[in-house]
């Protein structure tokens, strides 16, 4: 894999956990009686591939919970 993939990748998911972390702690704010929260971070390929779809998606799902 090349490195401007890898830079890409990373880029991608950092900007996601800096504005995932900022919802989090918002939406915890918000409802201040919640003692945990369940949560499921989904990745999911938005690639229009045109008439050469892989045969397997990219899909990736997380789930856990996030104790006060």
């Amino acid at each position: 894999m090349e490195d401007n993939s890898r830079k890409d990748i990373r880029a991608l998911l950092k900007t996601f956990g800096v504005r995932a972390d900022e919802a989090i702690v918002g939406h915890l704010a918000r409802n201040p009686d919640v003692s945990k929260l369940r949560l499921k971070v989904c990745l999911h390929d938005l690639t229009d591939y045109g008439d050469h779809a892989p045969d397997t998606t990219l899909s990736l799902e997380v789930d856990g919970d996030i104790n006060r």
